[in-house]
């Protein structure tokens, strides 16, 4: 079944708004007998004369008047739809964004996020929830609205992001641990029993390939899968753990951190999104926030 050309609604709702050929022409800037061609496919279309001739005029036929309020509202909201948003009214908002993070950032952020979010827009719902790989699914399947974290090589390719801010990765010990005391060498470091983050297998890091020069290396004596459970067995043991500085400063609270004694760059954590979300102005809204919570923490 082939669709009619849904640009005769336009034209059928000028033509019975003006009633007249050459009035309508003129109101959607065609050539009369072009006017006349988009009248007759109307009539092919609809099975209905839908304007003759009466006098020096023309009229509606009884199908033209049933059409009119029906055809005009249907171009109102055809019209509607596909007008850009100018203004969102944040007081009406009402939407739940999903946010894929590690763990960190919703004790370092979430807080903050959400409340300037309710100020603005008190329908608003935040849906945190967590980040096991840099696998894009999510996002392009529309069950994720936004993610943070480092870009990889599994970042999908057509994935919109934006920095946040730098990182850099730290020391972490229980106060009244030997580290906490004195200048961190590489070898009293090393020295050490560490704990080990890894989210898919796999000890090794780049913490242990910057030792490696040094003919050094770590002893792990356990390995967790993210950075809260590595924090809360530090803090409880002489482990240690090396954890991003930023993105744990409130899980660090009551320890001891210090630099790491071997160099290492720092990391970008951005926010992702898919293309579709680009322009959508709640969704702008929200990376706005995000962007100003994450550019205020220091």
């Amino acid at each position: 079944m082939s669709l009619p050309d849904l640009n005769l609604l336009i034209t059928l709702d000028v033509l019975l708004a003006e009633g007249s050929v050459a009035r309508a022409a003129r109101r959607l800037r065609l050539s009369p007998s072009a006017m006349s061609r988009a009248l007759a496919r109307l009539r092919d279309t609809t099975g209905d004369p839908l304007l003759v001739r009466a006098g020096r005029g023309l009229v509606p036929t009884p199908r033209a008047i049933a059409l009119r309020e029906q055809v005009g509202q249907l171009v109102h909201d055809g019209v509607a739809a596909l007008r850009p948003v100018d203004k969102l009214d944040l007081a009406q908002l009402s939407r739940t964004f999903t946010i894929r993070t590690r763990e960190g950032f919703v004790e370092n952020f979430g807080a903050e996020l959400l409340t300037r979010l309710r100020a603005d827009s008190p329908g608003v719902r935040l849906r945190f929830v967590p980040k096991p790989d840099k696998d894009s699914t999510g996002l392009r399947d529309g069950s994720v609205d936004l993610e943070t974290g480092v870009i990889g090589k599994d970042t999908g390719p057509e994935v919109r992001t934006q920095a946040l801010f730098r990182d850099r990765l730290v020391g972490v010990v229980r106060v009244g641990h030997a580290l906490a005391e004195g200048e961190i060498t590489p070898s009293r470091y090393a020295a050490g029993e560490h704990i080990g983050v890894a989210r898919r297998g796999g000890e090794k890091g780049p913490v242990d390939e910057a030792l490696l020069p040094l003919g050094l290396e770590r002893t792990i004596a356990v390995t967790v899968a993210g950075f809260s459970p590595a924090l809360a067995l530090a803090r409880g043991s002489d482990l240690v753990a090396t954890v991003p500085e930023r993105h744990t400063g409130l899980l660090r609270h009551g320890m001891h951190s210090f630099a790491l004694p071997v160099p290492l760059p720092e990391f970008t954590v951005s926010m992702l999104w898919h293309p579709r979300l680009d322009a959508d102005p709640a969704h702008r809204w929200l990376r706005a926030h995000v962007r100003a919570v994450c550019g205020a923490q220091h």
